[in-house]
């Protein structure tokens, strides 16, 4: 369980805000009533007790996150046990593992803050003319925890290869191919969270909210 900055008041959700819907994801959780704030310092990051990477461009959250010298600060309360949830590139970036990560004209590859045990290809359903929406089945979010159906927009989108031992799988989509056809496209490693697509823009709120019981330790 997380420990809170204030117990008085409930917890407070910091969203990284360097690149990306943000936007979209603040005010998702604002809807639920859960106070949330932007992250772009260390110091903003110290007053927050959970943190969302929300979708966009990985490659530009990576290099963003070393020009705004947050690496180290973010790993650390990774390390230290903080609740996390990636929406789309903020899934690449919670991968302990990138497969063919991207490199740089400097000379670099892409970097990845870690924080849950599974290897993540990125851009692995297509570019973004091949964006889609699907209706799949997302374990955990029934109040007994039973799998329900929820609308997902996938937009250049990862998808997860493999995942350790500690790792629960919570919904699968199809690439289209028919071979191998059932993708992993969340999951969960205790308390952080990872979806391949964007919760954030159906005005649904129902992961975010499983993320805000997840945090609280009542999921």
């Amino acid at each position: 369980m997380v420990i809170l900055r204030d117990s008085s008041t409930g917890p407070t959700v910091g969203v990284l805000a360097l690149q990306g819907d943000f936007r979209e994801h603040l005010r998702a959780f604002e809807r639920l009533g859960v106070r949330a704030q932007a992250v772009r310092r260390a110091a903003e990051l110290d007053a927050v007790d959970a943190l969302v990477i929300p979708g966009g461009e990985s490659t530009a959250m990576d290099k963003l996150i070393t020009a705004f010298d947050l690496r180290e600060p973010l790993q650390a309360r990774l390390a230290e046990g903080m609740p996390a949830y990636g929406s789309c590139a903020g899934m690449v970036l919670l991968a302990d593992t990138l497969v063919e990560p991207q490199h740089y004209l400097d000379g670099t590859t892409q970097q990845t803050l870690g924080g849950i045990d599974m290897a993540v290809r990125r851009n692995a359903f297509g570019r973004q003319v091949d964006s889609f929406e699907e209706d799949i089945d997302f374990a955990g979010l029934g109040d007994a925890g039973e799998s329900e159906r929820v609308r997902a927009v996938f937009i250049r989108a990862p998808w997860v290869e493999s995942v350790g031992s500690g790792v629960e799988v919570l919904a699968r989509a199809s690439d289209g191919s028919g071979e191998r056809a059932d993708r992993i496209v969340a999951v969960r490693s205790g308390n952080r969270l990872a979806t391949s697509f964007h919760p954030e823009v159906t005005g649904s709120g129902r992961i975010h909210q499983l993320f805000v019981r997840m945090m609280t330790g009542d999921a």
